[in-house]
């Protein structure tokens, strides 16, 4: 290579670069954008129309008092009146209902008056069953008290007082055995003539063949066959009749006891079922049902 030719190369400058222009790429982004826009505005109500939730319907306006709107009919709607056909048909449904719901009404208040009374029946039958053991009356004095107060109020202090020194069957039982040979003798401190009738009795006896023997171990036999058959009243009046009663005294007090407290246990039972107007019921209710077994 000569020196010129080096020369005219190294000192040679290459020629400038082009560089483009960003404005037509700017302008196209902008009309994309406006494209865009443009679309959106003109496709939303037609997407919403067809996939877009129900419009809400118009409040319907409220109807005015005292028109028919106040009785749920909308005031753009004719209410055609009954005919008299079917107001009476109408009338007759009507009554018929009310029929119906004052025998309901009826019926139920038959059914508690009932129920009420069997469970009176129900607190009796504990307590007789509380005095023929000799056992407390728990909480069967409660409710005697608050059902039969009213109602036969002497009964039932008399079953509360039994119950708590209570005599059963097997008590006058054991009392009679124990008194049987001094309440058949006559007493050593008797009159002659009590003494002479009593042995004459026991020699010589005239009755009728239907006529219990009145000879005094005779008559303890069958009281102590009464007390085991409950018949307590019959035992008392065959005691009652021994020569040596006298001795039997505190048998008797304690027969009569008995025989009051069943007494008054056959009262509340029979308020349990008829009485008309004192009754209770457990929670302290009047029970104003009559009694089907009223007369």
């Amino acid at each position: 290579m000569s020196e010129e030719d080096g020369a005219a190369s190294i000192g040679s400058v290459p020629p400038p670069v082009r560089r483009r222009s960003l404005l037509p790429i700017l302008i196209l982004a902008l009309l994309a954008f406006a494209l865009g826009v443009v679309l959106t505005v003109w496709a939303w109500p037609q997407i919403q129309r067809r996939w877009g939730d129900p419009q809400p319907q118009a409040a319907l306006p409220q109807p005015l008092p005292g028109t028919m709107g106040a009785l749920g009919v909308s005031q753009g709607v004719t209410v055609k009146p009954l005919t008299v056909d079917a107001g009476q048909m109408l009338d007759a449904r009507v009554a018929q209902l009310e029929e119906r719901l004052n025998r309901i009404s009826v019926e139920a208040q038959a059914a508690s008056g009932n129920a009420a009374r069997a469970e009176g029946l129900l607190v009796a039958f504990a307590a007789r069953r509380a005095l023929d053991n000799g056992a407390p009356l728990g909480y069967v004095e409660g409710q005697l008290r608050l059902r039969f107060g009213q109602a036969q109020p002497r009964a039932v202090a008399a079953i509360i007082s039994a119950a708590r020194d209570p005599i059963t069957l097997t008590d006058l039982r054991a009392g009679l055995v124990d008194i049987a040979d001094k309440a058949t003798r006559t007493p050593a401190d008797a009159r002659w003539w009590t003494a002479l009738e009593h042995e004459a009795r026991e020699l010589v006896t005239i009755r009728k063949a239907s006529t219990p023997s009145p000879r005094p171990q005779a008559a303890m036999e069958r009281a102590l066959r009464y007390v085991d058959g409950g018949r307590v009243s019959a035992a008392l009046a065959e005691v009652e009749r021994l020569p040596g009663k006298a001795s039997a005294d505190r048998w008797v007090q304690a027969a009569r006891r008995y025989l009051e407290a069943r007494r008054a246990l056959d009262l509340i039972e029979t308020a349990a079922i008829l009485e008309p107007r004192q009754l209770r019921s457990a929670e302290g209710a009047a029970v104003s049902q009559t009694s089907p077994l009223a007369p």
